[in-house]
C-alpha cells in the first residue's frame, strides 16, 4: 500500500513541476486524527485519542520526506496534536491560521508561493479550503478521519488518498 502512495505522490508532484508559480506547489489538506471524546467531561477541546496519536504519527511518517516547509493548523488542540509529530520531525513551528479562509488561502499563496505545506483542519473547515485553492468540491464526513487531500493549485488537482 505504501509503494502505491508513494507511486501517486511521486506523480502528484511531477505534475507540479512545470505549474505556473501563481500558488503553492503542493498543499496536503487533513483532517484531524481521531479524537478523545469523553462525553461525561463534556470537553470543548479534546485531545486526540491512542488511535489519533497513532494516525498522526502515520501522517509523520508518510510526509517527512515530501520537502513539507510550512504546517498550519487550527487554534484547537486535536489539529495541533495531529501536525506535532512532523513539525517536530521536520523542525518546523505550526502556525494558526485564520478563521478566514479566503484571508488565509491569500496569504499562503504570497507566504509559500512555491512551498509544499500542510492544512490540519476540520470536517467542516476543509472543502472550503480545497475550495479556494482549486475550485473543487470535497466532502468530509464526521466519521472521516483518514482522508488526505492531495492539492495542486496551479493544476486545480485535487486528489483523496487515505491513510
Amino acid at each position: 500500500m505504501h509503494k502505491k502512495v508513494a507511486v501517486v505522490f511521486a506523480m502528484l508532484v511531477w505534475l507540479a513541476v512545470p505549474g505556473i508559480a501563481a500558488a503553492q506547489k503542493l498543499v496536503f489538506v487533513t483532517r484531524h486524527a481521531e479524537r478523545a471524546d469523553e462525553p461525561a467531561r463534556n470537553q470543548d477541546d479534546p485531545p486526540l485519542s491512542r488511535a489519533g496519536e497513532q494516525r498522526a504519527a502515520r501522517l509523520a511518517a508518510m510526509l517527512k520526506d515530501a520537502n513539507v516547509k510550512g504546517i498550519y493548523v487550527t487554534a484547537f488542540k486535536r489539529t495541533q496534536q495531529t501536525a506535532a509529530p512532523l513539525a517536530t520531525a521536520l523542525k518546523l513551528e505550526s502556525q494558526v491560521m485564520p478563521l478566514n479562509v479566503t484571508a488565509f488561502v491569500s496569504a499562503l499563496k504570497k507566504d509559500h508561493a512555491d512551498d509544499v505545506v500542510l492544512i490540519v483542519a476540520h470536517s467542516s473547515t476543509i472543502p472550503g479550503i480545497v475550495k479556494a485553492l482549486t475550485g473543487s468540491s470535497v466532502e468530509v464526513s464526521e466519521s472521516d478521519y483518514d482522508s488526505l487531500f492531495v492539492v495542486i493549485p496551479a493544476t486545480q488537482t485535487t486528489v483523496r488518498l487515505r491513510y
